[in-house]
């Protein structure tokens, strides 16, 4: 069992702004994912200090976070395939865009909207974790994979 933290817009340019409970949540996970929006590198350091970090770029990112991350991702886990987007354009069929980005998913992680949500479509698992200072979400990949969205954490 793999227990993963989920962030996205964290929008912020230096890993000490982001929120206190937060950082004391990811330092007990097994991988942190991010889903874009990092804006600086200094966040993935400051991650990094805490567990293994995975992640997307987003349309928010400096130039050294677009070098350094994919625009888009697949993890494989404990034997299930976990896609890895930002999204793109209006909050409207987002969910539908980023669902297509990755056939064969178990789940998809994404960001962008800023709206946390958790949903089953069609068997994969779409799971927004919203942005990272209203709140973030916590999977846990094994046979199958479950999660939750955590808000308001603080």
């Amino acid at each position: 069992m793999v227990k993963i933290g989920v962030i996205s817009d964290t929008h912020v340019r230096h890993f000490a702004q982001l929120p206190q409970e937060l950082i004391r949540i990811l330092g007990k996970v097994d991988l942190i994912v991010h889903a874009g929006d990092i804006v600086t590198m200094d966040v993935i350091r400051g991650l990094q200090t805490l567990a293994p970090v995975q992640g997307v770029c987003g349309n928010m990112d400096m130039p050294e976070v677009k070098v350094s991350f994919p625009e888009k991702q697949l993890l494989e886990l404990e034997g299930k395939k976990i896609g890895i987007v930002h999204g793109s354009g209006g909050p409207a069929g987002l969910e539908s865009r980023v669902l297509k980005l990755f056939p064969g998913a178990d789940a998809v992680i994404f960001g962008h909207s800023h709206i946390a949500m958790k949903d089953l479509i069609n068997g994969v698992l779409l799971f927004n974790p919203g942005r990272a200072d209203e709140s973030y979400g916590l999977l846990e990949v094994g046979e199958t994979i479950s999660g939750k969205i955590v808000r308001a954490y603080y």
